[in-house]
C-alpha cells in the first residue's frame, strides 16, 4: 500500500479527532489540485497493511480516535489494499470517510469485489473530480460538483452538524515543513507563497 502521510488529530476533514491517511497515486490529475505531489505512485511510500495497522494502533491505543479520513491521491486506485484495511479500521471506529475523484456510479460500474467491499465498509464517501472553477467554499468538498454521500445513514446527522461549521484549516509541522490540512480556497497556494516569500520562509511547505 502506498501511504504518503499519516496525521493525528485531524479535525478539519470530518467530525472529531481523526486519523488522516494520504495515499499516493492518482490518474485524475485535476487542475488546481492541492496535492499534485501525490499524483505519482512512489515506491518510497510503500507499506504493508499489517505494518500500517501497527502504526494506527500505536495512536488509537493511547488516544481517542473518532474516525478516519482517507484521501490522497485517490484511495480508490488502491482498492485491494483498502479492502483489507477498512474492516480492521472499523474495529476502532465505524466513521470512515473516503475521498475519491471517481463518482459513486463509476465505482459501481467497475464491478470489482474489492471496490464493493470498500464501499460496504465506508461510512461517508465524497466523490467526483476537483474542479477549481467550482471551488466556492462548500463544506468538506473542494468543489461543489462533489457529493457528500452517507453510505451509512447513521452518520448523516453527525456530518450535517459538522458541515454547518464551514471549512477550517489546521496546520501540522513535520521537520522543517508545514502541512496545511483542510479545504482551501482556490487562490490559497498563491496567497501562501506570497506570505512565505514576505517572511523568507518559502521553502519546505506543503498543503493538503
Amino acid at each position: 500500500m502506498l501511504v504518503a502521510r499519516i496525521l493525528y488529530p485531524v479535525k478539519t476533514l470530518g467530525p472529531g479527532s481523526r486519523i488522516g491517511l494520504w495515499l499516493c497515486g492518482c490518474s485524475h490529475k485535476c487542475s488546481g489540485c492541492s496535492n499534485p505531489e501525490l499524483w505519482e505512485r512512489q515506491e518510497k511510500y510503500r507499506i504493508s497493511v499489517e505494518d500500517l495497522l501497527k502504526l494506527i494502533h500505536s495512536v488509537s491505543d493511547n488516544n481517542p480516535v473518532d474516525g478516519f479520513t482517507i484521501t490522497g491521491g485517490d484511495p480508490m486506485e488502491q482498492p485491494e489494499e483498502l479492502a483489507l484495511l477498512l474492516p480492521e479500521l472499523r474495529r476502532i471506529s465505524r466513521d470512515i470517510l473516503v475521498y475519491t475523484g471517481y463518482t459513486l456510479e463509476e465505482l459501481k460500474r467497475m464491478r470489482s469485489d474489492c471496490i464493493d467491499n470498500v464501499l460496504e465498509n465506508t461510512a461517508v464517501l465524497i466523490d467526483g473530480k476537483y474542479i477549481k472553477e467550482r471551488n466556492n467554499g462548500c463544506p468538506l468538498r473542494g468543489s461543489d460538483n462533489q457529493r457528500v454521500i452517507c453510505i451509512d445513514e447513521g452518520f448523516r446527522s453527525v456530518y450535517e452538524e459538522y458541515m454547518r461549521r464551514g471549512n477550517e484549516i489546521q496546520n501540522f509541522t513535520s521537520g522543517n515543513s508545514v502541512i496545511s490540512v483542510g479545504i482551501h480556497s482556490p487562490d490559497y497556494q498563491e496567497q501562501l507563497e506570497l506570505r512565505l516569500s514576505e517572511k523568507n520562509l518559502l521553502k519546505g511547505n506543503e498543503n493538503e
